[in-house]
């Protein structure tokens, strides 16, 4: 992913991405699942919202608390960027050898593990 070109900060890719996962989430949570402060995230949701990747919207269930939401252009955008990984992926693996190809085949569920791991410990 790092060698695709970027029209925004990782960041702002990890953020969009992170919604589109886990749902919306307040500010406080982004900064802390991004490793950004609290005030470099309010900076970063209000560059995304202004672009019309994300919106503010009032929790439903504790009116004191406002959660950013993935609009459709984020979705669109998290999508987008997901399958040029996946393709630039594919291009790399098409220039394994196949000992290496089932290499990475037979670590397979232990990074699917990983990555559930990861998500219960968002």
């Amino acid at each position: 992913m790092r060698r695709l070109p970027r029209d925004m900060s990782i960041t702002s890719a990890a953020t969009l991405a992170t919604l589109d996962r886990t749902g919306p989430r307040r500010i406080t949570d982004l900064a802390v699942n991004e490793g950004v402060t609290q005030p470099a995230m309010t900076v970063l949701v209000r560059v995304m919202e202004e672009s019309g990747l994300v919106e503010r919207r009032g929790d439903p269930s504790d009116k004191r608390v406002t959660l950013v939401w993935l609009t459709e252009a984020g979705a669109s955008y998290v999508r987008t960027r997901r399958q040029a990984g996946v393709e630039a992926f594919a291009r790399l693996i098409d220039e394994l050898t196949s000992e290496e190809v089932n290499a990475l085949q037979g670590a397979l569920p232990a990074l699917l593990h990983l990555a559930e791991l990861e998500d219960q410990n968002q």
